[in-house]
């Protein structure tokens, strides 16, 4: 059973805290009552979410206005059942520092084969992008995870 849920991105302020909202909104409204969490590999600890990532996730119904950077730690990974990272060099990095838990890191955009390019200090357009490709990564996981 998948009771801890952990979204990777780099700073933990535009990607993963999308995908944590994504998650958590998706799992609850299929009453599947699992922790969802993010974190950093080079976290801006303590930021908020980028005011993007905030407006298109308002628009969204969802607020991640409550949401502070952390960075990931051994123990973070090591509590977690299911890793979620935004690229295949992300999960190769989590993977290579902390070998143990190799099987529980997947890319987000696996089932689709893309990764998810970071949209910091980028457009607009480039936030649209990457939170359309969150979007279909969190679907098809919860499709195949939890039908």
């Amino acid at each position: 059973m998948i009771s801890n849920v952990l979204v990777i991105c780099v700073g933990n302020i535009c990607r993963s805290p999308m995908g944590e909202a994504l998650f958590s909104d998706k799992l609850s409204k299929k009453s599947i009552f699992t922790q969802v969490h993010s974190a950093g590999i080079g976290a801006l600890v303590d930021y908020p979410a980028d005011a993007l990532a905030q407006e298109l996730m308002l628009k969204r119904g969802l607020d991640i206005s409550n949401h502070r950077a952390r960075q990931v730690t051994n123990q973070i990974l090591f509590d977690a059942d299911i890793i979620f990272t935004m690229s295949t060099g992300q999960q190769e990095q989590i993977e290579g520092s902390l070998p143990s838990i190799r099987g529980r890191v997947h890319r987000l955009g696996q089932w689709g084969g893309y990764d998810i390019p970071d949209p910091f200090q980028r457009p607009r357009e480039a936030f649209e992008q990457a939170l359309l490709l969150i979007e279909q990564g969190v679907e098809d996981w919860c499709g195949k995870l939890w039908n």
